[in-house]
């Protein structure tokens, strides 16, 4: 579990570098547009959508492991449901427990 969440954060860590990269190349375009050469556009265009699909490759890719998990969680739960109830009420009583004693 723990390993499945480090690679999250850095799966994420890696979506936010991304991002950034392409507020950037955004940014750039926009420069490049406000000058209007044609060829220039056009490749700065590319660029941009190639850094946009490139992003969304990945997300799907950082993704899929925690859709993953919740598709299982969820099969669980329609599987076992007075077991899912039980160890969610247990959850609760002893949060309820800890919050009181404060």
């Amino acid at each position: 579990m723990r390993h499945a969440a480090s690679e999250f954060n850095r799966a994420t860590g890696k979506m936010a570098d991304d991002l950034k990269m392409i507020v950037s190349d955004g940014e750039e375009l926009l420069k490049v547009a406000a000058n209007a050469s044609g060829e220039g556009f056009t490749a700065a265009r590319a660029k941009f959508a190639e850094k946009v699909l490139s992003a969304k490759s990945r997300l799907e890719d950082v993704s899929q492991p925690a859709v993953d998990k919740a598709r299982q969680a969820d099969d669980y739960v329609h599987g076992s449901p007075w077991t899912a109830i039980g160890v969610a009420a247990a959850v609760g009583i002893l949060i309820g427990l800890l919050a009181a004693k404060r």
